[in-house]
């Protein structure tokens, strides 16, 4: 069964998820940002099928989000780099595995922590904020449709 496209939503979020698909877009997404390139390794790593791996590769470049470039070692095989567009997703990323950390895993269970590199130190909690400063919360907030 083929999906509804949310490409034309006036919702930013639908459009997104329109965009980065599944769970499998993801955690390819995530396996780039720490350095995987080459089909069998996001494979190896997501233990997916080909022909799912597949699509997911090819509506990721459709979508603007990797870019295909020749392999770093001269070699006959493509590599998959992410654009800016793809970059951009860190910190969608960071909030999931922050959420993840608090309420998928019980307190202190979870052995995999993101680190700055620079300091080797772990990373402080997204938040939101307002342009003065204040945190924000789901209440704190609302939606309006510009004009």
């Amino acid at each position: 069964m083929r999906r509804t496209s949310l490409n034309d939503a006036d919702c930013p979020v639908a459009r997104a998820l329109d965009a980065v698909g599944d769970w499998w877009s993801l955690l390819i997404v995530r396996d780039a940002m720490f350095g995987l390139r080459r089909f069998g390794e996001f494979q190896k790593s997501l233990g997916m099928a080909k022909n799912i791996l597949t699509t997911r590769l090819r509506d990721l470049v459709a979508a603007g989000i990797l870019d295909t470039v020749p392999a770093t070692d001269g070699g006959a095989y493509k590599e998959y780099v992410l654009t800016q567009k793809g970059r951009d997703l860190f910190p969608v990323l960071v909030a999931l595995r922050q959420w993840g950390e608090t309420h998928q895993f019980p307190t202190g269970a979870c052995r995999i922590e993101l680190l700055d590199r620079e300091k080797a130190e772990p990373v402080r909690p997204l938040e939101l904020r307002a342009a003065d400063g204040r945190l924000l919360s789901d209440a704190d907030t609302m939606i309006r449709l510009r004009n």
